[in-house]
């Protein structure tokens, strides 16, 4: 068994969300010997196994930005008996096109991306995802990048960009009151572990909004892992690359967990999903009927049974395309 940094198995500490909804959308794209079934966000691997073992003449190519998570997938895989239908590949979503020409791939029949922290990486204390457990501020999801880490941007950035990153990513009501004091902290000393920045939480949040809406840590927690990553501007072009590899009859899945990942996700599905004709025009060409259709209606939540027994479930958006006519950019 692998094992997640806690002690505890990959399998018993992350539990794919909406699992079985997402293979029986997938599956039916990947009945074909050879299907390639793109898993763009792979962690560990539990939605990929799942999916190979229902669609056994199907290929995978799993991509992941964090080296220790395709370590565990791979291990997964092998353990599940799928592994060998598997090619691993460290890069960032947003790299889809290269790393299927790299694989002299001409696109891929299923995607899947599950968006957000893994149970994985807030498991990985040693990494600052967690306001639970004292470590340095890190966040990156690739460790061996040479990008920022969150203690970077709370000592580089000005205030002003500090409250637009916890307002417009964690949604935090007092961004403005946490940025004032977190410039206010580093004329001091710039804060360089999560205990100290979950202090400093404590401390501006006011008592009265303490008592709903979780943890005071966690708002600020999620926008600054939202922007070390970049996850939203790679999000951006990713969701365009993945459409744009879908072979016809191609299947792509998505499921989201922040309001500004389902935005964006939504925008791409809706302009692939409506006629480009002119507003007005008599007659609807063939170039002009939408390249997509939904294969389920606006977006899927998990229900209150799976909320119970996974948290990461409680604030999941699952949308889904089906590809019913080429374009350009298809294959």
């Amino acid at each position: 068994m692998d094992q997640t940094p806690s002690g505890r198995s990959a399998e018993g500490r992350h539990v794919p969300v909406l699992l079985d909804t997402s293979v029986r959308l997938l599956a039916p794209a990947l009945q074909e010997p050879g299907a390639i079934h793109l898993d763009a966000t792979l962690g560990m691997g539990g939605h990929a196994s799942a999916v190979l073992r229902a669609a056994p003449q199907s290929r995978l190519v799993g991509i992941d930005r964090d080296p220790q998570a395709l370590v565990l997938a791979r291990e997964r895989l092998d353990r599940d008996g799928v592994g060998e239908r598997a090619t691993l590949v460290h890069a960032t979503y947003d790299q889809i096109p290269e790393v299927l020409e790299d694989l002299g791939l001409p696109g891929a029949h299923g995607v899947m991306m599950d968006l957000g922290l893994s149970s994985f990486q807030i498991d990985t204390t040693d990494r600052g995802f967690s306001y639970a457990v004292d470590a340095p501020l890190d966040m990156r999801m690739d460790p061996s990048s040479d990008g920022p880490t969150a203690a970077d941007l709370l000592r580089d950035l000005p205030e002003a960009e500090l409250a637009r990153i916890l307002r417009d990513l964690g949604d935090e009501r007092f961004a403005k009151r946490i940025a004032r004091r977190l410039v206010e902290q580093r004329q001091e000393a710039p804060l360089t572990r999560s205990g100290e920045l979950v202090e400093l939480l404590e401390r501006a949040i006011p008592a009265a909004s303490k008592a709903s809406g979780g943890h005071p840590a966690k708002r600020t927690f999620q926008a600054l892992r939202i922007a070390v990553n970049e996850e939203l501007e790679i999000l951006t072009s990713a969701i365009e690359s993945a459409l744009d590899c879908l072979h016809l009859d191609g299947r792509i899945v998505v499921e989201s967990y922040h309001s500004g990942e389902d935005r964006l996700v939504k925008t791409a599905f809706t302009r692939r999903t409506r006629s480009s004709a002119p507003p007005g025009f008599p007659v609807e060409l063939e170039e002009h009927k939408p390249t997509f259709t939904p294969l389920v209606r606006g977006a899927l939540q998990a229900d209150d049974e799976e909320r119970d027994t996974n948290p990461r479930a409680a604030s999941v958006r699952l949308r889904a395309l089906t590809r019913t006519r080429p374009d350009q950019g298809a294959h």
